[in-house]
C-alpha cells in the first residue's frame, strides 16, 4: 500500500474540541486523538499528501505530516476550509454538537441561594455536512460516527442525512473500543452496505480504512 494514495491530498481531523464556559471550565469529550492520528499516519505510508487538524490532544505528529492544531468547533471549521481543496476529507474528530451562546470574561463563581446553573447552548456548524457540498468537493468524503446504540440505524441516517460517501460507524461507552482506547471496530457504510473493519489495534483499523479509501479512489477495472 505505499503508493495506493499517491499524489493524493488527503485532509483529517481528529480530536475533540473544547468549547469554553469561561476561562477556566469548558465542555469536551472522551476523544483521544488515536484513531484520527492513526489514520493521517496510514494515508501517508500510501504515499499522500496529509494535512492533520487536530483538537486539543498529547500525541505526536506523525510522520511526513502537516498538524494544525485548533481548540473549538468553530476553529476546526475554519481550519478545514483554509485547508481545503483536497482529494479525499475524513473527519475523524468527534466535534462538538453545541457551544455556549456566551463565553463569561470571567470566572463563573457559586452565588449564595443558587442551586443550579442553566446554561444557554447554540448549535454548532455542521462541518461534514459543510464539506461535503464544497465547491470544489472532495472527491472522498468520509464522516464518522460514535454511538452508545444503534449505531447502523444513526450511521445510515448519518450518510443520508450528510451526502457523504462513507461513514465509519463504532459503539462507544464500552471497554476496548472506541474513545480513550487503544482498539476499535468500524463498521463502514455506503449506498451498498457495510463492511467491518476490526476488533483490532487503532493502527491497523487506520491501515484497513484507508486501503478502503484508495479503492474507492482507484477502482479495479476488472
Amino acid at each position: 500500500m505505499s503508493d495506493a494514495l499517491a499524489g493524493c491530498r488527503v485532509l483529517v481531523t481528529a480530536g475533540p474540541t473544547f468549547e469554553d464556559l469561561d476561562p477556566v471550565r469548558f465542555l469536551g469529550n472522551r476523544s483521544s486523538g488515536k484513531m484520527g492520528f492513526a489514520i493521517a499516519a496510514a494515508a501517508q505510508r500510501a504515499g499522500a499528501e496529509v494535512v492533520l487538524i487536530a483538537g486539543p490532544v498529547h500525541l505526536p505528529t506523525p510522520d511526513g505530516v502537516q498538524r494544525i492544531d485548533v481548540r473549538s468547533a468553530a476553529q476546526l471549521h475554519a481550519a478545514v476550509f483554509e485547508a481545503l481543496p483536497a482529494d479525499v476529507y475524513i473527519g475523524a474528530a468527534a466535534v462538538a454538537d453545541f457551544t455556549p451562546a456566551q463565553v463569561a470574561p470571567s470566572k463563573i463563581k457559586k452565588r449564595p441561594g443558587e442551586d443550579g446553573l442553566d446554561l444557554h447552548l447554540v448549535r454548532t456548524r455542521d462541518i461534514l455536512a459543510d464539506v461535503a457540498r464544497a465547491h470544489p468537493r472532495p472527491r472522498l468524503v468520509v464522516g464518522f460516527a460514535a454511538e452508545t446504540d444503534d449505531v447502523e440505524t444513526h450511521a445510515r441516517a448519518k450518510l443520508a442525512a450528510k451526502r457523504v460517501d462513507l461513514i465509519a460507524a463504532n459503539r462507544v461507552g464500552i471497554p476496548g473500543s472506541g474513545f480513550e482506547s487503544d482498539a476499535n471496530t468500524l463498521l463502514v457504510h455506503d449506498a451498498a452496505g457495510h463492511v467491518q473493519l476490526g476488533p483490532a489495534p487503532k493502527t491497523d483499523v487506520a491501515d484497513r480504512l484507508v486501503a478502503l479509501v484508495a479503492a474507492r479512489l482507484h477502482p479495479d477495472p476488472r
